[in-house]
Parts: structure tokens; C-alpha cells; sequence
């Protein structure tokens, strides 16, 4: 390089003032950048209810849910590699705030292990549903199905936590139906799926059950088409869902005789509140269409299938009948675990001390 080129030139100074300033401006806002996301994760403790803000929901009818967002809690740590991530959709009405059943050491998922992330589903009353939703509340609402649920957790998973694979989907009901759909849909995104007393696609059991309980709360006077002003509690689709949570052998050994005017007389005032009834609602119709295979065969959407599959069933479940999920383990090479508890759909409660180390180790790979 000759005397007055290249960095030795006058003229070459502003310029470098030019660069050092600009390199000044990208530090600063690196900085702030960092202290925001440190803040945040100060305030985020594990269990803390979060949102995922994810605009428009396209759904598979063609429809959208607006302004469309998913709650969801987390607990543990990412690892280096991101890759111990463990997705656990919520069942039937329920909301991440009681995953304490789910989560912990010596529960299925040990989040000192694994970052796990408890997801509020479509329709269940945090994450957007009829009774939340500003701009198509109540019967307004478009209808969601299972796979519209698997939708928004994925967009949660990759938009949200910016999470390129996941260790594992793990759910347990209408999280177990979700958990399905994961494999089928999103195939190479986990390495592990455990459906817990869920089902591919409803049997026709199932159906008899489902359907009577949307009848019951349609034909509830007080709920008026979904444009009720308070809640109703719509005793008869309470009555429908314990006639069939257990079985006929646990309801009368948990309920007495003499105690039964007082429990019945207790439970249809309380009803299905505080549950909103179009929640519910929205909700039921989901499972009641539930298709993993999208209108096709089963065997076709196990070939999609490429994660290691756990299936847990209850032989007595009077609420998802263990048949379907049975008939798909073949297909796609599961290993199987059937409960056999009088407790029926409740059985992964009542048989936790079996139900929970099996689940843990199979995550382990064990």
C-alpha cells in the first residue's frame, strides 16, 4: 500500500467517525436488547401465565380466529442445544394452572430435566374461546377443531419460543387427541409423542357420549343460543360427563347411598361452572371431530408417523374409548400401557405410581 492510500488517507476519517458511531448505535441497542430480555426473564418465573400474541388464526375450515392468542406456562431450562423441550397440550377444559399433576420430579415430566411447556388449548377459556374473544364473542366464534388447537401450539412453539425441534409432545384426554395429531401433522418436529387415554378419531362409544352432551347443553333453556348474559350451569351435561368420568363401580364406592340427594342436589346446582357452556361447547364439538387421518385411513397417517410413540389407555374408560388408540400402536410401532382401574378415565390418577415413572422413562429413552 503507497504513502496516502487506503486507511492512511485524510479523507478516510469521517467515514471511520461515521462507522464508529453507527457501531456505537448497534452496541447500545444490543445492550438494551439484553438488559429487556434478562428483565423479562426475571419477571417469568416457572409456572407464571404467559401469552403468546399470535394475530390471525387460520383455521381449516377456512375460517380465522382475530386477534387470536395462546396462553401457556413453562417450567426447567432449555438446554445448549435446545433440543429437551417437552410440549404438553391441555385436556378437556382444563387450563395450565393445574399442571402441578403433570409436572414435577416425581411427576411425568421433571422439569429439571426437560423445559416443559403446559399450553392453554383453543376454547378453553384463557387462550381465545367465545367467552374472551372482543370481536366474535359467544356464538360469534368460529369452530375449532383438534387440529386447529395443534396449529396454534406449533405457531406458539416456532413463532413464539423460536424452538426448532421438541424432545416430546406428552397429553393427556383431549391433549392425548392433540397428541396425535402432533405425530401426524408436525412428523418431524419431536422425537417422542405419548397420548394418555386419548384417541386418534372418537369410536362411535365415544360419539354417544359427546354428542349427548351437546345436545344436553343446547337444549338447556338457560342458554338461550349461546347469547346468555351469565353463565348457565346446564346440570344435565354434568350429569352425562359423571355418569362417565369413572365408572359405575367407583361411583358407588365414592358415593354413598344415603349421601346421593345431597351430592346429586350439590352438583346440579353447581353444574358445569365455572366452565363457560359455549367453551364447553366448542370444545366437545372438537372431539366429536377428531381425525387424526383428516378423512383418510388410519394407516396412511401412521406411514406420516416418524417419533417414538408411547400409548397409555384405560381398559375400563367410559369417556374415551381405548379401542382406536389400540388399533393405531401397531401401526406405528408404540409401546403400550392399558390401566385397568376402576377409576376408568381418571385411571392415570389412580394408577400414578405406575402410569408416571413409565411415562418418565420413556421420555428418558428407556
Amino acid at each position: 500500500m503507497h504513502a496516502g492510500e487506503g486507511w492512511g488517507r485524510e479523507d478516510t476519517l469521517p467515514c471511520m467517525r461515521h462507522l464508529s458511531r453507527r457501531l456505537f448505535v448497534v452496541s447500545l441497542l444490543l445492550i438494551n436488547a439484553l438488559a429487556r430480555t434478562a428483565a423479562m426473564a426475571q419477571k417469568t418465573a416457572d409456572g407464571d401465565q404467559q401469552f403468546a400474541e399470535l394475530g390471525a388464526c387460520k383455521l381449516v375450515s377456512g375460517q380465522q380466529i382475530d386477534g387470536c392468542r395462546l396462553g401457556y406456562r413453562t417450567w426447567g431450562k432449555l438446554n445448549a442445544d435446545g433440543l429437551n423441550a417437552v410440549l404438553v397440550p391441555s385436556w378437556f377444559g382444563g387450563a395450565s394452572n393445574v399442571f402441578g399433576v403433570v409436572v414435577g420430579p416425581d411427576k411425568m415430566v421433571d422439569p429439571e430435566r426437560y423445559f416443559v411447556i403446559a399450553v392453554d388449548a383453543l376454547g378453553n377459556g384463557v387462550s381465545s374461546s367465545p367467552s374472551n374473544s372482543k370481536t366474535q364473542p359467544g356464538p360469534a366464534f368460529p369452530a375449532i377443531t383438534i387440529r386447529d388447537m395443534v396449529n396454534a401450539e406449533y405457531r406458539l412453539a416456532t413463532e413464539t419460543l423460536h424452538l426448532k425441534h421438541l424432545h416430546a409432545v406428552v397429553g393427556i384426554s383431549m391433549g392425548g387427541m392433540q397428541t396425535f395429531d402432533w405425530m401426524v401433522d408436525y412428523p418431524n418436529f419431536m422425537d417422542v409423542a405419548i397420548p394418555i387415554i386419548g384417541s386418534p378419531r372418537a369410536s362411535s362409544r365415544d360419539l354417544l357420549v359427546y354428542q349427548s352432551i351437546a345436545d344436553a347443553i343446547r337444549a338447556d333453556p338457560a342458554y338461550r343460543q349461546g347469547k346468555y348474559e351469565s353463565k348457565p350451569p346446564v346440570p344435565a351435561a354434568q350429569r352425562i360427563s359423571m355418569m362417565n368420568i369413572t365408572t359405575p363401580a367407583n361411583f358407588v364406592h365414592t358415593t354413598p347411598r344415603d349421601k346421593f340427594a345431597e351430592t346429586y342436589a350439590a352438583n346440579d346446582e353447581r353444574g358445569i361452572l365455572p366452565a363457560d357452556a359455549n367453551d364447553f361447547l366448542w370444545q366437545m364439538e372438537a372431539m366429536i371431530h377428531n381425525d387424526a387421518a383428516n378423512g383418510g385411513s388410519m394407516e396412511d397417517a401412521a406411514k406420516r408417523v416418524k417419533a417414538r410413540v408411547f400409548v397409555v389407555v384405560s381398559a375400563q374408560d367410559h369417556m374415551v374409548n381405548p379401542t382406536p388408540a389400540l388399533e393405531f400402536a401397531p401401526l406405528v410401532g408404540a409401546k403400550t400401557l392399558t390401566i385397568d382401574s376402576e377409576c376408568g378415565h381418571m385411571g392415570f390418577l389412580c394408577d400414578a405410581a405406575t402410569v408416571n415413572p413409565a411415562v418418565r422413562g420413556f421420555l428418558d429413552g428407556k
